[in-house]
């Protein structure tokens, strides 16, 4: 990835945190902070499945980082969730 990338990886991973938290309406198990670095992980490792894929236009590859970050918040937080709801009922 060169700098171009890196930079659009870190603008769109703070977007997609923000996105991502703002969709989801009540409680949520995980916060803010988790949830833009989710969005900064997904969006890095989207860009870069999307670069070995072959995938070289902008909107394919914010495509591919969205969809990355979406099931990284969608399991941590699914995991994080489990896990206070298991210390609640005990």
């Amino acid at each position: 990835m060169d700098t171009g990338s890196i930079f659009s990886a870190l603008l769109a991973g703070i977007v997609l945190g923000a996105l991502g938290r703002l969709i989801i309406p009540g409680k949520q198990a995980i916060g803010w902070i988790l949830t833009f670095v989710l969005g900064l992980l997904g969006a890095f490792v989207g860009g870069f499945l999307a670069e070995g894929l072959g995938i070289d236009t902008w909107w394919q590859i914010l495509i591919v980082q969205a969809v990355v970050a979406a099931i990284l918040v969608f399991v941590v937080a699914g995991f994080v969730g489990s896990k206070s709801r298991q210390r609640r009922h005990t």
